[in-house]
Formats: C-alpha cells, sequence, structure tokens
C-alpha cells in the first residue's frame, strides 16, 4: 500500500535523453569505501562512459583521487550526501528504497513537507 501511495504522488519519468544516448561502453561504480583516497586515479576514472557513485562517496576535495565525473548517485535516503555540491546538475539521482521508513522520505519529499 505504502509503495502504490508513493507512486501515485510521483510524476512519470523516463530516463532524460542525454542518458540515454549514452552508450556504456565503459562504465565505472565508485563507492564509498575510501580505497582511492591516495590513489591519484581521478583523471582515469574521469574518462569513463559512465560514472556511478554510491551511496554518499564524496567527490568534492578529492577529485585528484576520485574524480569529478558523476552520471549516475545511487544511495538509500540516509546515505545521501548532505552537501548540495554533491548532486551535480547534469547527473541523476537514483533513490534506492527498501524500508518503510524510505517510502515515508520519499513522500515528504515530494510533497515537501517535513520527516
Amino acid at each position: 500500500d505504502k509503495l502504490k501511495n508513493v507512486l501515485e504522488l510521483l510524476p512519470e519519468h523516463d530516463l532524460p535523453e542525454d542518458l540515454k544516448s549514452k552508450h556504456c561502453k565503459r562504465c565505472v561504480v565508485v563507492g564509498s569505501g575510501g580505497i582511492l583516497h591516495g590513489s591519484e586515479l581521478g583523471h582515469l576514472l574521469n574518462e569513463f562512459d559512465i560514472v556511478i557513485r554510491l551511496n554518499d562517496a564524496p567527490v568534492q576535495g578529492y577529485t585528484d583521487h576520485v574524480g569529478n565525473k558523476t552520471t549516475i548517485r545511487m544511495t538509500y535516503p540516509e546515505g545521501a550526501p548532505l552537501s548540495e555540491h554533491e548532486y551535480p546538475p547534469a547527473s541523476l539521482f537514483v533513490a534506492v528504497l527498501f524500508k518503510s521508513v524510505d517510502f515515508n522520505w520519499l513522500q515528504a519529499m515530494v510533497k515537501n513537507e517535513t520527516l
């Protein structure tokens, strides 16, 4: 019932055109575990066609190591980055909902309510 109620609130959308047209020949998923810290691989990560970042893996201040390209940011609500700088306008934010409280969060976001 919660899922049905939340889905009724959402406008129907498809992937943005620029994502639909991308050919994912070389994709990379960047987690938030810190393994890239000190690696200086940022320039290589930026060369991938699609960069998927998970949870609140920070970019600002770490671009030498993790790059600065974000095509898709996937996270559960509690793992969403707090800084607006971690949501580039050209990237897609994907909320991964799996708990009852996650649906409450999405409903509050859509209705611009305090949770």
